[in-house]
Formats: C-alpha cells, sequence, structure tokens
C-alpha cells in the first residue's frame, strides 16, 4: 500500500503536534523542566510540523516544491535527530567528563550572540547530562533519537515521491 503525500504530511504534523503535547506534559504536569539540548530538540520539532503543515495545506503538484517542503522538514527533523543524538552522548559521559553547569537559556540568549548560544549549549551542560525520566530502562533523549528518526525516515521519503 502506497501512502499519498497529503497522507505523510499529515502524519508528520499529528506527530509534532503530539510530541510537543507529550513534552509540554511532561513539563507543565510532572514538573520536569527542559534543558538547553531538550529545548533545541523541540524547536527542530516544531519546524519539521510547521513545514509538513504548509505543504499538507499547499499540496503542491509541482516536484520542485514538494521538493523544497520536504528538504525543510528534513532538516527541521534532523536537527531534532542530532540534538538528540548529542543529548544521549552527554548522557553516557563518565561524570568526571560531564561539562559543569552554566547560565540557563534565557540568559544565554539575552547575553550573547546566538552564534556562541548554540555553540555553548551544544557542548552540552551538568543538566543535559542529568536523567531525571526513563520509560523501558531508556532516558527520554533515547526515546527522543528514535521518535526523530522514524520522522525523518518520513520526512526524506517525500523526496522521492512522484506528483
Amino acid at each position: 500500500m502506497k501512502l499519498s503525500y497529503r497522507l505523510i504530511n499529515a502524519f508528520l504534523v499529528l506527530a509534532s503536534v503530539a510530541g510537543m503535547a507529550f513534552a509540554l506534559y511532561l513539563e507543565h504536569f510532572k514538573g520536569l523542566q527542559p534543558c538547553p539540548l531538550c529545548v533545541f530538540q523541540r524547536v527542530g520539532l516544531i519546524f519539521m510540523g510547521l513545514f509538513a503543515f504548509i505543504a499538507l495545506l499547499h499540496n503542491p503538484k509541482s516536484r520542485i516544491f514538494r521538493g523544497i517542503y520536504a528538504l525543510l522538514a528534513t532538516l527541521s527533523i534532523l536537527w531534532s535527530a542530532a540534538v538528540a543524538a548529542r543529548h544521549v552522548w552527554i548522557q553516557h559521559l563518565p561524570a568526571s567528563e560531564v561539562p559543569s553547569c552554566g547560565p540557563g537559556l534565557n540568559y544565554l540568549v539575552d547575553v550573547l550572540p546566538m552564534k556562541e548560544v548554540l555553540a555553548q549549549v551544544l557542548t552540552g551542560s551538568g543538566e543535559c547530562a542529568k536523567i531525571d525520566w526513563t520509560f523501558l530502562g531508556q532516558s527520554l533523549p533515547v526515546w527522543s533519537v528514535l521518535f526523530f528518526a522514524v520522522l525523518l525516515i518520513m520526512s526524506f521519503t517525500q523526496f522521492f515521491r512522484k506528483a
């Protein structure tokens, strides 16, 4: 069974909404404050959902427009997957190699240029190494990598769909 272009985009939009709903549930109802890497993962997920939503509404017949939407959605979720993979790596560092906790993301954004904020956040901090939620023995960043990998594959397949 071949899934339609619109159906895959609808699934990507719903997955983005569901992923963000789960993240907000954990934050507001379970009290888990997102670390800077978690926030960056959310940004990519939101952008992927946004580009998939635009593609869903526009439903272009042109292969060029479909490719542009697929590229933007794929790059967005690739960002999330890469940041989540970095997060997993930081969580598996020996305690002696974990970066020290730095200032919060809000402070960094207020006082530093965005390039330096990105560099500092992606190097990680002690709060990113803390594991405060698990499911089936795996941390949230591990589950995020798996979730983003599925979305990445689905988004990437949009490049190869015929108009």
